[in-house]
């Protein structure tokens, strides 16, 4: 039986930490910074786990 395949857009959003969590990137920090507050895309820039109502469907795209 062949191997299954990665998805390729799931690969390069989702990262995998030492204890198995997976952690996303948040939304609203690639551009228009000027009318946000520096507070928040301070706290934008942290990444944060992947909810647990989207955690199987990511697990299952990275093979896992």
């Amino acid at each position: 039986m062949p191997k299954n395949k990665t998805h390729s857009g799931a690969k390069k959003r989702f990262k995998v930490t030492g204890s198995g969590k997976l952690m996303r990137e948040q939304a609203n920090r690639r551009h228009l910074f000027e009318g946000k507050p520096s507070s928040r895309t301070r706290r934008l820039a942290s990444d944060e786990p992947v909810a647990d109502g989207n955690l199987r469907a990511a697990k299952r795209l990275l093979g896992r």
